[in-house]
């Protein structure tokens, strides 16, 4: 099948937000390099080391439109979004998350575009 641009679009933001959780995965394992990350905790380190896993495999799944990938997008969209909101409701600097934030709401809203709901076959 033939890639649109839009989901090679969405693949870059997909590795993009997989390095961005790769960089917070060792920003808990290693506390010096993070900026206010003070402790060490392999919990957090698992987390986003499993959430950048995710984003490399959801990246995979758009450069190969599969089309169980704009569900499984979405959905990982979404709970990033309400983490990362609690996450800021709960005292985290804006800062911490708000690039995430602002990368997630610009999938969601670029994956509802009638052009790469088309390349999945959702109409």
């Amino acid at each position: 099948m033939k890639r649109p641009i839009g989901v090679t679009i969405l693949a870059g933001i997909a590795i993009l937000l997989a390095i961005y959780n790769v960089f917070h995965a060792l920003q808990w394992l290693f506390p010096g390099l993070g900026i206010g990350v003070r402790t060490f905790s392999l919990w957090y380190a698992l987390m986003y080391g499993l959430l950048a896993y995710i984003y490399f495999w959801l990246a995979q799944m758009l450069w190969a439109v599969d089309e169980s990938a704009w569900i499984f997008l979405a959905v990982i969209t979404i709970f990033n979004l309400i983490i990362n909101f609690v996450s800021v409701i709960g005292g985290t600097p804006w800062a911490w998350v708000g690039p995430a934030i602002i990368l997630n709401a610009v999938v969601l809203l670029y994956m509802m575009l009638p052009g790469v709901r088309h390349a999945f076959g959702r109409e």
